[in-house]
């Protein structure tokens, strides 16, 4: 996914979409690991959205706390 789709999703359909994700390459790792992966690049595809998602949700972290303090 480009991040530009990524921040128009809420908080929680992100963590909806990060634990889809790490639940499809977990799976992925069994299949590379019995030789039975088709798609190699997925693997890399969806470490990089895993990544993505989480840059995200560590932005919107910081700047709801930034937005919470009162500059103390």
């Amino acid at each position: 996914m480009k991040m530009s789709e990524l921040r128009e999703l809420t908080k929680e359909e992100l963590q909806v979409k990060l634990s889809e994700f790490k639940e499809e390459l977990f799976n992925l790792r069994f299949q590379e690991a019995t030789n039975r992966l088709e798609n190699p690049m997925r693997m890399k595809t969806l470490k990089k959205d895993v990544a993505r998602i989480k840059t995200l949700l560590t932005e919107r972290d910081r700047s709801m706390n930034i937005r919470g303090t009162d500059g103390k």
